[in-house]
């Protein structure tokens, strides 16, 4: 067991922290907050990882579980979607806060968030195996679930070990690391499904075996200390507490889960069905969709990596917050619109140069907003696992709202107009509710 001091070496590329207050003694809180900048080292490796977690997390959401359905019902795959990715994501609304309040209670001789990380991803890639060689919807959503439930566990791990070493002044830039790496993974795991599109089995299974890899890397560069103090005893009522974070009492927080949540509602209404979105409403094979699809995201990633980069560094150094959020959500729902109209391969290209460069922005400064805004910054794990649910939640809610908007006037379910205004909407009252938030600028 280690003791955090304000002497820790900066190169060994984690912030250092002060000594816990008295007054957050048997509280169950991790490490105090760090205030010595980190490396570019850590950066990196902090960019890995999340690279490594999305394109095994990510590529199944996209594109791969929209195949797998196609195998397993080619009369109706939208509805296979539909039905299992929303129970997956029921089991990450519980798993992702559940696992971070666990994170932060965790004493190992390997630290408080590497059980979890690593654990986590072993047993995710054995679910994304199980999952490649399903034979029926009830194989596939039981590899979903414990998938999800996974998956969310080392996530959970990854944000709260973010939160413990990366100091406020840094955030900004390390926020955007992490966007940049989620959406470049997004990308990858798009083309594998171009080149592999006929073999399933690899598409599942060879990004999981790149996240065990990128996460034992992170693993080895982040410090990982435990606390001397003494915990609660473990209750019910930490479980239940885990889920819960009063809005009320922190009113801020509260906005900015409002605010994550409907804009991952708004864009996985759109990100679920994509792929049958360029086979129903354009008119594309499966195989010009994927390619299409894969080129779409091409143009999203790039878009997304100039705005992410400037956007990170702009926030530190002016110490705003706010006006980045709530202008990248507000033109992340234009993009939406633009393709509820659109009828063309080249209109879609158009629509997602929007959403990347708006996404990019947004996912830059986003997380950096949360972390300013946390109630208890000595917790990080507790409470950045109740932000959580506010992108788990809306994952299990949209494909479904997606489905319902998608069969309003259509017997076949492709109203994708009325679908993507839907999204649209979502999208802009997230906008709406970072206004409220008075503690960042």
């Amino acid at each position: 067991m280690t003791t955090p001091t304000s002497m820790d070496d900066p190169k060994d590329g984690i912030a250092s922290t002060a000594p816990v207050p008295g007054s957050l003694i048997d509280e169950g809180v991790t490490q105090p907050v760090a205030t010595i900048k980190v490396t570019r080292t850590y950066i990196f490796g902090l960019g890995l990882a999340q690279f490594g977690l999305f394109i095994a997390l990510l590529s199944p959401v996209f594109v791969s579980m929209s195949l797998k359905a196609q195998q397993l019902n080619p009369d109706d795959p939208a509805s296979i979607i539909g039905s299992v990715l929303p129970i997956g994501a029921f089991g990450a609304l519980f798993a992702n806060p559940l696992a971070g309040a666990l994170s932060d209670r965790t004493r190992t001789r390997f630290g408080r968030r590497r059980p979890w990380m690593l654990g986590g991803v072993l047993v995710f890639v054995a679910s994304l195996a199980y999952i490649a060689y399903a034979d029926t919807v009830g194989q596939l959503t039981i590899g979903w679930l414990v998938a999800q439930i996974s998956a969310n566990a080392v996530f959970a791990a990854l944000t709260a070990s973010f939160a413990d070493n990366v100091p406020e002044m840094q955030r900004g830039r390390a926020s955007s690391a992490i966007a940049l790496a989620q959406n470049i993974a997004i990308l990858a795991g798009l083309y594998l499904a171009v080149y592999l599109v006929g073999n399933l089995p690899v598409l599942f299974i060879a990004p999981g075996v790149i996240a065990i890899a990128l996460i034992l890397v992170y693993c080895f560069i982040a410090r990982d200390e435990l606390p001397t103090y003494t915990l609660k005893k473990f209750s019910l009522v930490t479980i239940v507490s885990s889920f819960w974070t009063n809005p009320f009492k922190n009113p801020d927080f509260g906005w900015a889960w409002w605010g994550r949540f409907l804009i991952t509602f708004g864009t996985f209404m759109f990100t679920t069905y994509r792929l049958l979105y360029m086979q129903d409403h354009i008119g594309l094979d499966v195989q010009s969709a994927t390619s299409a699809v894969a080129f779409g995201v091409l143009l999203y990633t790039i878009a997304l990596m100039v705005s992410a980069a400037l956007s990170g560094w702009a926030s530190d150094k002016l110490a705003r917050r706010k006006v980045f959020v709530w202008g990248s959500t507000a033109l992340t729902a234009v993009g939406l619109v633009v393709l509820a109209h659109s009828d063309t391969v080249g209109m879609f290209y158009v629509a997602e140069i929007i959403m990347g460069f708006a996404f990019g922005i947004y996912t830059a400064i986003d997380t950096a907003l949360i972390v300013d805004v946390l109630p208890n910054a000595d917790r990080p794990g507790k409470d950045l696992g109740v932000i959580n649910i506010a992108n788990a939640l809306p994952q299990s809610l949209a494909p479904a709202a997606g489905l319902f908007l998608l069969h309003v006037g259509s017997t076949a379910g492709e109203n994708y107009t009325l679908m993507l205004w839907g999204a649209g909407v979502a999208v802009l009252l997230g906008a709406i509710a970072v206004f409220p938030i008075k503690s960042v600028r």
